[in-house]
């Protein structure tokens, strides 16, 4: 990668998982009458839904995490816990006019194999007595591999459960250490054996670079190790130091971490050697194997990134349960109460537990087409009149050094992330964000684009 061009951009930038970004979601949150008009919009445009549940518990505490996460080992949270997500499942369920058809489910936390496999099995067949599958569904978790034991495996997978993603993060039992995470290597890929032997279609690694004693030589044995265990996908994040928001980031020295080119190299390293045993690169920090439905979207143009991530399905309401999760109806999100006895609390007393969120404006659903397209396809046109505002030109007048220096390419009505432009995804991104430029930061909100 070209350094100056590094130093350059290498500058906090959202990571864009929305538009706007949640710094900028206006500052009266919606009120519960505005968001059910907003579901009942979208359902009636199409009962197809995605649901995620946010399950925020775990037994220890990983440095590095900035999710929003309870730490303890008494697991009698469990059943309170789900008995308040039935609940709030219950609210949009009679809110609906219909029972809406489900396209995709995603469990994440927190650390969802913290709840027993028992719990797991009576939350969710609360959720799925209730609702039509799609012709075609993706279920999938996310797997600690120290605490995912066959019996979960088995009792996902008989509910219809595929997919899983397991939380790497790097093989090296001192880097584990460090970001104090409790697993080993043998138990990745017990995991990994166990999902395959059971029939799950797609395991997904999660791996990051810029971890505190990081070298390129732990990215060669991640990836020697990958080319052996082979999941259909992989998310390679960058490092997000962020401690003014984790504080737990701090257990650590910052001389520890690989920063600026350091830092870039690995993911460099690390995607040579994917692309060098079958992987492609999907989006920004995600790969995948030619045979995986990321794969297969991304090559039909159907890609599509939410807050789950990206996913090779786009529905028009995401509806999400649990303490911090954010629902999504294209036209509005919503974020539930952080504090899980606040959740609780709200949800017991019949209400739904919103604490923020954003109604978009027309402004803003054009510009959240644009940087979504970039995000998933590299490029976006504005050939159509409903394409097209007067914020989007504005972006585009910012794009002027990003294409003097080889980043973009821009046509009459279509802009092209060029290949050495990647990198700087969400720079380029940026520069269409209205609500940024109109009201920039004054003091470090975002992690660094590097």
């Amino acid at each position: 990668m070209n350094s100056r061009l590094l130093q350059k951009y290498n500058v906090p930038v959202p990571r864009y998982t929305s538009y706007p970004t949640v710094p900028y979601w206006q500052e009266d949150c919606p009120d519960e009458a505005a968001w059910k008009g907003r579901v009942l919009e979208a359902f009636a445009k199409n009962q197809e839904i995605s649901l995620y549940i946010h399950l925020p518990f775990c037994e220890a505490l990983c440095t590095y995490c900035g999710c929003n996460k309870r730490i303890t080992k008494n697991h009698a949270v469990e059943t309170p816990y789900i008995k308040a997500v039935l609940q709030e499942w219950q609210m949009y369920l009679d809110l609906l006019p219909q029972k809406p058809v489900l396209r995709e489910l995603h469990l994440g936390g927190g650390t969802p194999t913290f709840f027993s496999p028992e719990s797991l099995d009576y939350l969710l067949r609360g959720i799925l007595e209730k609702v039509e599958l799609a012709d075609r569904y993706e279920f999938g978790f996310e797997a600690h591999p120290g605490s995912t034991t066959r019996e979960h495996l088995e009792t996902l997978a008989n509910l219809g459960f595929t997919r899983l993603s397991i939380g790497v993060q790097d093989f090296d039992p001192e880097i584990m250490t460090i970001i104090n995470r409790h697993q080993t290597e043998e138990q990745v890929r017990e995991v990994t054996r166990m999902a395959r032997e059971l029939g799950y279609e797609s395991i997904n690694f999660d791996l990051i670079f810029g971890l505190p004693l990081q070298t390129p030589d732990h990215i060669r044995r991640n990836m020697a190790i990958l080319s052996e265990l082979r999941p259909e996908r992989l998310a390679f994040y960058s490092y997000a130091h962020v401690p003014w928001i984790s504080p737990s980031q701090r257990a650590y020295s910052e001389a520890d971490l690989p920063v600026g080119a350091e830092k870039r190299a690995l993911y460099e390293l690390g995607r040579e050697l994917l692309e060098g045993i079958g992987y492609r690169e999907i989006g920004m920090d995600h790969f995948a194997l030619p045979v995986d439905s990321l794969s297969k979207a991304m090559d039909a143009g159907q890609l599509h990134r939410s807050f789950m991530g990206y996913t090779p399905f786009s529905t028009e309401l995401n509806l999400a349960l649990g303490a911090s999760s954010i629902s999504d109806s294209w036209h509005g999100y919503v974020q539930n109460e952080k504090r899980i006895e606040t959740y609780q609390e709200r949800v017991g007393e019949g209400e739904l537990p919103i604490v923020k969120g954003h109604l978009l404006t027309r402004e803003d659903e054009i510009i959240r087409g644009h940087i979504l397209s970039i995000m998933c396809r590299y490029e976006t046109s504005w050939g159509k009149a409903e394409q097209r505002c007067d914020a989007l030109f504005e972006g585009l007048d910012r794009m002027q050094e990003l294409i003097e220096d080889g980043l973009v390419h821009l046509e009459e009505e279509r802009l092209v992330v060029t290949a050495p432009g990647r990198p700087f995804i969400r720079n380029i991104c940026q520069a269409l964000d209205a609500r940024l430029w109109a009201k920039r930061p004054d003091k470090q909100v975002f992690s660094q684009a590097v």
